[in-house]
């Protein structure tokens, strides 16, 4: 009888016991109700970001005219964020606890991780790879997460288009809704340009990681081996001595250096292509399906950024661990 008792306490206490079912089915019920009286508004998708500026924040002699964008709102909100994992560690660290709790707890795990995975690849040289290594992992991932977060694309300034815009309701005094469906021929249609969009979504964000990660690459690959790194791009030790395999290493070595270049948009494009695609999926299941089916759109999500921003880290951290070695048994000496 007591262990009946025990076995039904557990059961109703459970995270998927019979209390919180109803509760799950309440949610499905409320969902599927609010899809059938308000309907989903058909999202705006564009590529580029948006600006939020008229005229231009500041004009720069060769990149040109600099406007205010939602993906730039959303990267400082990104570093509040960063900054305060951060300030939380340094807290908990300070207060002289052995055993960190909370988010400095969690922080400390990811690190040692990261550490561990760095110092089995890159050996002496994990510590001048650690910091990008873990820098660019923890950047990335948290840019991923955020745009998952509700306030991405869901309020910002009205816009007026031509063509396949929407109507407005008026909420308040200055602010508005969107209403479902666009409006006819000849009528004004209304866009919104959100405040926040996610940062992995701008390709120009991607670049930049792109550029850091490669150039770094060669920075942490020069310091290791000196001089001797070029050698990888421009093999002309043996072209007079054993003139076959000469120009054979020499055209090697060029093969190395579009690869250098192939890197960068490799690194941008499968970054950026993920995230956007995520993003343009989760607004079409969004404005197609009950709202309670998008859970398991946006769980993928959280998948796809976390192993998005594992690639990302784990290849720059396996890219810099390569340049440190030699390349070639003439250049081996320069590993050890």
């Amino acid at each position: 009888m007591e262990r009946r008792q025990t076995l039904e306490k557990t059961v109703n206490r459970g995270p998927l016991g019979i209390r919180h079912r109803w509760w799950v089915l309440l949610f499905i019920i409320l969902n599927i109700v609010a899809v059938i009286f308000v309907k989903p508004v058909q999202p705006h998708i564009q590529v580029a970001p948006e600006n939020l500026t008229h005229e231009p924040l500041f004009t720069l002699p060769v990149i040109g005219e600099f406007y205010l964008t939602n993906t730039l709102v959303m990267l400082v909100l990104v570093l509040l964020v960063i900054f305060w994992l951060a300030y939380s560690v340094h807290r908990e660290l300070k207060s002289g606890t052995l055993v960190p709790k909370g988010v400095a707890g969690l922080m400390e795990a990811l690190v040692e991780i990261l550490y561990n995975l760095t110092e089995s690849s890159a050996g002496k040289y994990a510590k001048t790879i650690f910091p990008w290594f873990a820098t660019i992992l923890i950047f990335v991932l948290v840019g991923n997460l955020m745009k998952l977060t509700p306030i991405v694309e869901t309020f910002g300034l009205v816009h007026e288009v031509k063509e396949g815009g929407h109507a407005l309701q008026e909420l308040l005094p200055g602010v508005v809704n969107i209403l479902p469906g666009e409006v006819h021929e000849g009528e004004t249609g209304y866009h919104i340009i959100p405040f926040f969009r996610g940062i992995p979504t701008d390709l120009n964000f991607t670049l930049a990681l792109a550029l850091i990660s490669v150039v770094m690459t060669q920075v942490i690959g020069v310091r290791a081996q000196g001089g001797a790194y070029f050698y990888k791009f421009f093999n002309v030790l043996n072209l007079f001595k054993k003139p076959f395999f000469g120009a054979m290493d020499f055209l090697v070595g060029l093969l190395e250096l579009i690869s250098e270049f192939a890197k960068i948009l490799s690194f941008a494009f499968r970054l950026f292509g993920n995230m956007f695609a995520g993003a343009v999926l989760l607004f079409l299941v969004g404005s197609l399906i009950p709202v309670f089916m998008q859970s398991f759109v946006v769980l993928f999500e959280v998948f796809v950024g976390l192993i998005q921003a594992f690639v990302f880290g784990m290849l720059t951290m396996v890219f810099m661990a390569q340049a440190t070695r030699g390349h070639g048994g003439e250049h081996g000496e320069g590993a050890h």
